[in-house]
């Protein structure tokens, strides 16, 4: 979780210590297990196109982490991943990075 995000979260909480932070009056568990609905709702009032569906965050997570950090290890442990191929399956092909590379090491 970013830094950003908790500060978030942290101050959605308003210093409570227990508790739901996204209570639910509908669901029987008391709190919401499903975002579906409020991403296709705020997608619609954004104007964003029906094919982004919330399922892309996972590749968007997956790519920008192992973009930033370079470790797939790390991305493969927060994605619950046990597979470097399923891992690999999320990662966008970025050229420039293999072209400086390349440049870097005289090949």
């Amino acid at each position: 979780m970013s830094d950003r995000v908790f500060e978030l979260l942290k101050n959605r909480s308003d210093g409570k210590s227990e508790g739901w932070l996204f209570p639910s009056k509908r669901s029987k568990s008391g709190h919401f297990t499903n975002i579906a609905n409020q991403f296709r709702s705020a997608r619609e009032k954004a104007g964003l196109p029906h094919d982004l569906v919330l399922y892309c965050a996972r590749h968007d997570y997956g790519t920008r982490v192992l973009k930033n950090t370079g470790n797939l290890a790390a991305v493969m442990r927060t994605m619950g991943h046990k597979d470097v191929k399923t891992a690999m399956q999320y990662q966008l092909p970025e050229l420039e990075i293999v072209r400086a590379g390349l440049n870097q090491g005289n090949l």
